[in-house]
């Protein structure tokens, strides 16, 4: 195994603030950061060296635990035992021989598995990428070309990808469009039945039937009756649960209905389970608390435990015609298919999955422990270890409080905890998959000092 003195000589089990972070060593970092990378996304300066299982360190001493896990990346925490070794093993082998032109085992040994794990009995085939964005790309075309159709539906507050066709499904932002008119066209937006905030002033948490109701009524008489027929539709994409738009879980009915309509007008149903997916929601994958078997599924983030990768897993009479229509340079990579297998034999052995599903729900207490407490938490909402709480200035108005968000998310930060902040106003508590109740309790307890000192 690779080794590091430093690994051994200090256990990463806890909270430990040396110096006010960012430190002197990490500010350094974030200057060459600014002069040398393009603007991205960037917006707490914790600057890591190492990590291990759930905890972070900077180049300060500083230990975080980490409530973020890379955006849905280290579903398993960060250099796991099992998923280094089995890496490592495939690293004195070979690393990259072009599985879309040529072939190996390990890249079938994945796809197999993925087939094997994904929702649906019916057979499957999967092509691999390197991110989210390009598995929406690859499922954008394969429905193009299996069903001869050019239309698509998308929901407001979705999110896609950046890459100009996946662009256009994506719908969280306004500043995710800003300056690149035009993108794909032929995609339509309907509103999300979003129980928190939706457009039709409807409580969705006291009244979901009724926000299901006029949701797909939204979509059969305003678009599919009107401007967009239904002839024209090749499918329909959806987050089961929205990540970017701000953690948005829907009505649970809310997928069966929709696949009645699609059912009846023949149009496809993709599943984007890149942030969902791997255990994230307390089930294998979120589509499965919903029970639906979309035909198509857009993977990514965890499915490699970081190394990057991603997959659409296609229902097998979807594949393409003929070959030649898509193709990429790196997707199935040697390490990313060992990783990949890894990752979820990993999984299964250490019940990953139930733990999601066992330790969301104390997560989900605790989170409404503090909602009873601060009238600043408007909404706790979330499945699994994918939980988000939503900060307001007015319990009765909702409406977002995106200042005080951005406050917490920096104060939890200098507190030792990490975490990522989504749509207007929410911070998303995402850490992963392997956390016990005394780590929940003790990000809980910097959470809460953070929203504190932010309130007071």
């Amino acid at each position: 195994m690779i080794s590091n003195s430093r690994e051994t000589a200090t256990e990463l089990n806890a909270i430990s603030i040396k110096v006010t972070p960012p430190g002197p060593n990490a500010k350094k970092v974030v200057e060459e950061d600014s002069k040398y990378l393009v603007k991205s996304t960037k917006s707490i300066p914790v600057v890591a060296r190492r990590a291990k299982g759930v905890f972070v360190e900077d180049v300060d001493d500083n230990v975080f635990l980490d409530f973020a896990s890379g955006i849905s990346v280290t579903n398993m925490g960060h250099v796991h035992d099992f998923i280094t070794a089995k890496v490592e093993e495939q690293l004195h082998k070979l690393w990259h021989f072009a599985g879309t032109d040529y072939y190996y085992r390990e890249q079938v040994d994945a796809a197999k598995v993925l087939t094997e794990v994904t929702p649906g009995k019916f057979p499957k085939k999967v092509f691999f990428t390197n991110s989210g964005t390009e598995s929406n790309e690859a499922a954008i075309k394969i429905a193009k070309a299996s069903t001869k159709k050019q239309q698509f539906i998308a929901f407001i507050g979705g999110f896609h990808g950046r890459s100009q066709g996946s662009l256009s499904f994506t719908a969280s932002r306004a500043i995710h469009h800003k300056g690149f008119f035009p993108s794909m066209p032929g995609v339509e937006h309907v509103p999300f039945p979003n129980p928190y905030r939706n457009p039709f002033g409807i409580d969705g948490y006291e009244h979901p039937d009724e926000l299901i109701s006029r949701t797909i009524d939204f979509l059969e008489r305003y678009v599919l009756q009107t401007y967009t027929p239904a002839e024209n539709v090749a499918a329909l994409i959806a987050e089961p649960v929205q990540g970017e738009g701000g953690y948005i879980v829907p009505p649970m009915n809310f997928y069966r209905q929709l696949r009645k309509v699609l059912d009846e007008r023949n149009i496809l149903l993709i599943m984007d389970e890149v942030q969902t997916g791997f255990g994230r929601t307390g089930k294998f994958f979120a589509s499965e608390h919903f029970g639906v078997e979309p035909e198509i599924m857009s993977l990514a983030k965890s499915i490699a435990s970081g190394i990057p990768m991603g997959a659409t897993v296609v229902r097998s009479d979807l594949d393409f015609p003929e070959e030649g229509l898509h193709s990429n340079t790196f997707g199935g990579n040697l390490l990313a298919s060992v990783s990949c297998v890894a990752t979820i034999e990993s999984m299964k052995k250490e019940k990953a999955v139930e733990n999601s599903a066992n330790m969301g729900k104390v997560l989900n207490g605790r989170l409404r422990e503090l909602q009873d407490k601060y009238e600043c938490i408007g909404d706790v909402r979330g499945l699994g270890l994918m939980q988000a709480i939503d900060f307001v200035k007015d319990r009765k108005t909702r409406e977002p409080a995106t200042k005080l968000r951005d406050k917490v998310e920096y104060s939890a930060f200098q507190n030792g905890l990490l975490l990522l902040s989504t749509g207007l106003s929410a911070i998303r508590i995402i850490p992963p998959l392997i956390i016990n109740e005394e780590q929940i309790d003790m990000g809980i307890e910097a959470l809460e000092k953070a929203v504190r000192s932010s309130i007071s």
